[in-house]
């Protein structure tokens, strides 16, 4: 019996998929809100945000919403640094760098081959 308790309250506390997109969408449009306001601002110094290091966190789990989010966008975010940070890949060719459609499409190419995608 205490291990089913144990079990049903370690269940309990694990968030899931829509739970995680809440928190996701949240934390975008913070980051984005943040951002619009210091665009001066190094790009670089951008990603340290507390939002984008918090999406990072989330881990796999995010995937399948940055590359959503990449999609969905004709103007994509910079979400290319919070997905090499969790995939530890980048498909990105050389010659792709600083295009960012290009960038974008190289990315959601990688997430229908790794069935993060339709």
């Amino acid at each position: 019996m205490k291990l089913e308790n144990q079990r049903r309250k370690l269940q309990a506390s694990i968030p899931t998929q829509s739970q995680i997109e809440v928190k996701f969408k949240k934390l975008a449009e913070q980051w984005k809100h943040w951002k619009s306001k210091v665009w001066f601002l190094p790009f670089t110094q951008k990603l340290t945000h507390p939002a984008y290091q918090q999406i990072i966190a989330l881990g796999h789990d995010a995937i399948p919403l940055l590359l959503k989010e990449l999609a969905q966008n004709d103007e994509p975010d910079h979400w290319f640094y919070a997905l090499i940070a969790i995939t530890g890949e980048n498909p990105i060719a050389e010659e792709q760098r600083g295009r960012i459609i290009e960038m974008k499409e190289a990315w959601i190419k990688w997430g229908k081959t790794k069935g993060y995608i339709n």
